[in-house]
């Protein structure tokens, strides 16, 4: 089997806070099945939104020169996706939705192809609600942009204060980590069926 790479996404202002913990987490699982794992931090730095000026159709990447356009650079190297985000206010941070917006609208203006029938998930950290209205929010992108959206066994989101307090969650712990096992098998699976011979979609 050829090595699997999966690009875990942190969303979060915080580097190395609860969802990076959650994001380390799943990258343990998916690297003990085999395959690699890399995080990508969106950072501290202003994200300009998509101002819809077309640029990207001509560029191949968005006109604004910043951590959306490193993401895209090594995209489309990548067969699978999670993004992480804290819950800020019952939804995904600013940055991150600003992030993902223009780099999913940039990769479909410029026919890049990026993310075309690669699996998604989202998971999410929470202090303690707001969690499922999150989960939707970021799941909308990858239900845009022809992702198989991977699930577990129940919502995939850990509660903690602190990467201590997320580490102690271990019903949440255990479904993300069941979360990274279906996107194991799923990655697997549409390879076997590309060695197969098994044609992509027709579309009308």
């Amino acid at each position: 089997m050829s090595n699997q790479k999966i690009l875990l996404v942190n969303g979060s202002p915080h580097e190395k806070g609860c969802t990076h913990t959650v994001l380390t987490e799943i990258a343990s699982v998916f690297r003990g099945e085999g395959m690699s794992a890399d995080l990508f931090w969106v950072g501290t730095k202003p994200i300009q939104s998509c101002v819809d000026c077309g640029r990207c159709a001509e560029k191949g990447c968005c006109v604004f020169e910043d951590r959306v356009n490193d993401f895209l650079a090594v995209a489309g190297d990548y067969d699978g996706f999670l993004f992480g985000s804290p819950v800020h206010y019952a939804g995904a941070t600013g940055a991150l939705t600003a992030f993902m917006g223009r780099a999913f609208f940039a990769d479909l203006h410029s026919g890049q192809n990026r993310f075309y029938l690669k699996p998604a998930a989202a998971v999410v950290s929470a202090r303690r609600a707001g969690t499922t209205a999150t989960l939707d929010q970021l799941n909308k992108f990858f239900l845009w942009g022809h992702m198989p959206v991977i699930s577990s066994r129940y919502w995939n989101m850990v509660h903690g204060s602190s990467p201590e307090e997320v580490l102690a969650d271990k019903e949440g712990i255990r479904n993300v980590r069941m979360l990274a096992k279906n996107m194991a098998w799923f990655l697997r699976c549409k390879e076997a069926g590309e060695k197969a011979g098994v044609p992509l979609p027709q579309y009308d």
